[in-house]
């Protein structure tokens, strides 16, 4: 009886100023188990379709038939929206696949084509902090001495919305700041110094946009400092934020953020990861 295991992390996309392009694996997992079986069957602790329009199988049938196998997920990924929990499923419908068939294709390519963006597949596959541009990813290392602590509102918001929200064009200056504060973000997280990291969060390309879709959420984020976090950046579309955060400083900030988010979302601590997408077993 032929079995494969795969673990994949979350993801934050965007990162403040990256729109599409930045996006860091979170230590959140999820984890899928795909063997053969007498039939088709889907076993998972998460609230998803249990048949074939499930992402992981409709990403694993991409390259590799269901019929007769059976697929246990299990997930720690807020599914509120902007921790990359499709982004994960679809990386770890594909890795499973490819155990199955050996696919020679490029993976990353594959799960953008399904995802509709490369960054958060560009993290979950290859961990730490990606950049994503010309149909690759450039990797840096994750953050050393920052935790990411998470605020998942218990209201998501559909991508779609989101999207639509974004303008046609913005101005010329918006994209100059976007470039020079990105850069100042990478730099920040390829040297480990904190306040480029801090500086280089702000954005003037998606979240002023988008904020009106969640107010709390970017309420919220607006007293990142106040908190005695670094800064904080709207994951993904949103409505999720995440806050940027000396790793001793984490208790602290965990319970000042939870007071203000009681009620309606939830504080989860993470780790930024530099593990990405892993065959954790394979039998058969």
């Amino acid at each position: 009886m032929k079995s494969v295991g795969v673990r994949v992390p979350a993801s934050s996309a965007n990162l403040g100023p990256g729109f599409d392009s930045f996006a860091a694996a979170l230590g959140l997992w999820l984890e899928l188990e795909v063997s053969e079986a007498d039939e088709f069957e889907i076993e998972s602790n998460l609230a998803l379709p249990s048949d074939r329009s499930n992402l992981v199988v409709h990403a694993f049938e991409r390259l590799h038939s269901a019929d007769r196998l059976h697929f246990a997920v299990r997930s720690e990924i807020p599914l509120s929206g902007g921790f990359g929990s499709s982004g994960a499923a679809i990386v770890a419908g594909l890795l499973a696949a490819d155990a199955f068939t050996g696919f020679e294709g490029d993976l990353l390519e594959l799960a953008t084509a399904l995802e509709g963006h490369p960054d958060n597949v560009a993290a979950a596959i290859r961990g730490g902090v990606v950049i994503c541009a010309d149909r690759a990813a450039q990797r840096l290392d994750a953050p050393k001495g920052l935790t990411a602590l998470l605020v998942a509102p218990e209201q998501g918001v559909k991508t779609r919305a989101a999207r639509a929200a974004l303008p046609v064009s913005v101005p010329l200056s918006d994209a100059v700041f976007n470039t020079a504060h990105g850069a100042l973000l990478m730099v920040g997280i390829a040297t480990g110094d904190r306040e480029l990291v801090a500086r280089g969060l702000a954005d003037r390309i998606h979240e002023p946009y988008r904020a009106a879709l969640y107010p709390r959420s970017a309420q919220i984020a607006s007293h990142a400092v106040a908190h005695g976090a670094l800064g904080a950046s709207i994951s993904g579309a949103g409505p999720s934020v995440l806050f940027w955060v000396a790793s001793e400083r984490a208790a602290e900030v965990k319970a000042s953020l939870e007071r203000e988010a009681s009620g309606w979302a939830q504080v989860v601590v993470a780790e930024f990861a530099d593990e990405g997408a892993t065959l954790i077993e394979s039998a058969g």
